[in-house]
C-alpha cells in the first residue's frame, strides 16, 4: 500500500481520524481533500484549481488522501493502489458530526486548513440524512469496479473492525525508497 484512497459513507464516518492513524502507522502523508478544498469563510475552490492539486498529489509515490468529493474521485481512484472504504450506521455518523461540531466550535479542526471554525446548519444534516442510502448503494459499485480494476479493497463497517485495522499496521512502516 502506497497511494491509499479513504472513502466513507459519510461525513462523521471517521476518515479524517482513520487516515491519519494510517498515515502514522505506514509513515506516509495524509492529505485531507477538505484543507485543499475549502478557502477562507468556507469558499468552495474552483473545480479545476482543486483537481489540479490532486493531479500533482497523485504523482507522489505515496499518498493517503481522505475524503469523497465525487466529482474528482476519478483522480485519485486511477492512481490509487488500495481503496479503504468505512460505512458506519446513520446514527453513528450523525453523533460524530455533532460532536465534532461542538468539540470545536471556535477552533480550527486539524483536517482543515488554518482559520476554519467549526459549522453546523441543517442543510448539511439533511444532506447526510438523504444521501446516506443512495450513497451506500452508488459506493458498493463503485467499490466492485475497483475490485474488478486491480485495487486492493478494503471495508471497514464498525469501530471495532477499524481499530483493529489500525492495530494491524502498527510498526508497518511502508517507506518507498
Amino acid at each position: 500500500m502506497n497511494r491509499i484512497m479513504v472513502i466513507g459513507i459519510s461525513a462523521g464516518a471517521g476518515k479524517s481520524t482513520f487516515a491519519r492513524e494510517v498515515g502514522e502507522a505506514l509513515g506516509i502523508e495524509v492529505i485531507h481533500l477538505d484543507a485543499i478544498f475549502w478557502k477562507p469563510g468556507w469558499v468552495e475552490s474552483e473545480l479545476e484549481e482543486f483537481s489540479a492539486a490532486q493531479r500533482g498529489i497523485v504523482k507522489k509515490q505515496q499518498w493517503i488522501m481522505e475524503g469523497n468529493y465525487s466529482n474528482t474521485f476519478d483522480i485519485r481512484a486511477d492512481m490509487c493502489d488500495t481503496v479503504i472504504y468505512l460505512e458506519l450506521p446513520l446514527y453513528i455518523c450523525l453523533y460524530r458530526v455533532l460532536k465534532r461540531w461542538i468539540t470545536n466550535i471556535g477552533r480550527t479542526r486539524a483536517d482543515m486548513a488554518e482559520g476554519f471554525q467549526e459549522k453546523m446548519d441543517w442543510p448539511f444534516i439533511k444532506f447526510i440524512i438523504t444521501t446516506y442510502g443512495p450513497r451506500k448503494k452508488k459506493m458498493a459499485e463503485r467499490l466492485m469496479k475497483f475490485h474488478a480494476a486491480g485495487k486492493k479493497v478494503i471495508v471497514l463497517r464498525s469501530q471495532e473492525e477499524i481499530e483493529l485495522y489500525v492495530k494491524g499496521l502498527e510498526g508497518k512502516v511502508n517507506r518507498v525508497c
